[in-house]
């Protein structure tokens, strides 16, 4: 495991309790680097839909709790952001993909397929392997390992 893996694991230990005692779920963790600073983003969801008062809470908590684990972001050190995963959030754990089964996505293939990298369809199914999408005109299935990023697709 990397040591980036090591830290959303760990956050993720950390943050569960809080997480439950508030009602909440944890959406996603991650720790990026973006320019020249270290991220750990917390995603956090609820029924209804997370408030800026529910990050803050969690942010607070979270805080002090990060505070005396050092491990965490060893010398590089970070800057920690609790957030909602929006309304066109990203779908990377099967639990993400079980909850979008019948919803609309948006996918990005890292190479074309049948001419194209952007696809949007119904998401049908879903295995390790492959996602199944259903488009006006047919049904298409994907390697999961051709897929860029699959997000819900927002439509105004």
């Amino acid at each position: 495991m990397s040591k980036h893996t090591d830290y959303e694991k760990r956050t993720e230990e950390l943050i569960t309790p809080i997480l439950d005692e508030l009602g909440f779920e944890l959406y996603d963790v991650e720790y990026v680097k973006e320019g020249a600073d270290y991220y750990l983003r917390a995603y956090i969801d609820k029924e209804g839909g997370i408030t800026i008062d529910d990050c803050v809470d969690v942010s607070r908590r979270m805080n002090e709790l990060l505070d005396a684990e050092p491990q965490i972001g060893g010398n590089e050190g970070y800057i920690f952001e609790v957030s909602s995963p929006g309304l066109g959030r990203i779908l990377k754990k099967d639990k993400h993909f079980e909850k979008a089964i019948g919803l609309d996505v948006d996918i990005k293939t890292y190479k074309p397929v049948n001419g194209a990298k952007e696809f949007t369809g119904a998401l049908k199914a879903f295995d390790k392997d492959t996602l199944t999408i259903e488009f006006e005109d047919g049904t298409e299935v994907f390697n999961r390992a051709d897929v860029a990023q699959v997000r819900l697709s927002i439509d105004f």
